[in-house]
């Protein structure tokens, strides 16, 4: 079985509050069309859950991993189909970059699994195990092209509009999205008002992008760039920040 695992870009992202330990958003998810990883399940026999790619961190750390665990508890087919199948991902989408690659892979492999095993689960019971993994599992759960999306990532609501392609360019900066989001509580610290909220969820993604700045359109690009000074250079000729970072992007016109 084999399917792709798409990058996302955020064209705006907003503070709205503070939930426990985490933020909630007001965002506008857009899947990019042109970058993808693509996952696979090739027969062989296993010990253990074997997962093969191109990662920055160990397996056990991996979304991947974490979401076999999440499974594997639901039903036993899990764990047997992945003794005679393992998991290779062809990496395309930078990690630690703002594109939601690690959440992607993620609600792809859960995707399939589903599929292969006949788990029979909806895409809303999917994410809510999705955003136990991470907040922005859910969106790809759904395989929308573009959704708003609130709350702590959990709520995603179909967004009907054009579809985009993006230009999008990656600095070799590991940005620390708990670093950011400490930086941005204890000198940006702000909260999006209502009037402006339901402003945003409802213009389409490109008047977005015609109307503001990039600091405007993302609450995050003023601490990352005040812990990460290097991502200055980058927000020049039209380009916005995606999620929290490194990553930039623009709209690809033909």
């Amino acid at each position: 079985m084999i399917k792709k695992s798409y990058a996302k870009v955020n064209i705006f992202l907003k503070i709205s509050g503070k939930r426990d330990n985490y933020h909630e958003i007001v965002s506008r998810f857009v899947r990019v069309p042109s970058l993808y990883d693509v996952i696979s399940f090739d027969e062989g026999r296993f010990e253990d859950f074997t997962l093969v790619g191109n990662f920055g961190c160990e397996t056990k750390k991996n979304t991947i991993y974490k979401a076999y665990e999440k499974l594997k508890d639901i039903s036993p087919k899990v764990e047997e189909y992945f003794k005679k199948f393992c998991v290779i991902v062809n990496k395309n989408i930078p990690e630690f970059a703002g594109l939601g690659g690690g959440s992607s892979n993620a609600a792809t492999f859960m995707l399939m699994v589903n599929e292969v095993c006949s788990l029979n689960l909806s895409k809303d019971e999917l994410a809510n195990i999705g955003v136990q993994i991470g907040a922005d599992v859910p969106f790809f759960i759904y395989e929308y092209d573009s959704a708003n999306v609130t709350g702590i990532g959990e709520i995603v609501e179909k967004f009907d509009e054009e579809i985009l392609d993006f230009e999008i360019i990656t600095p070799k900066i590991e940005c620390n999205t708990g670093k950011i989001f400490t930086r941005f509580r204890d000198k940006f610290y702000k909260e999006i008002d209502n009037q402006l909220k339901y402003k945003l969820l409802n213009l389409k993604s490109k008047e977005i992008l015609s109307i503001y700045n990039i600091k405007d359109a993302n609450d995050l690009y003023e601490p990352a760039s005040d812990i990460y000074e290097e991502l200055k250079e980058f927000a020049k000729s039209g380009y916005f920040f995606s999620g929290s970072g490194s990553s930039f992007f623009k709209v690809k016109y033909e």
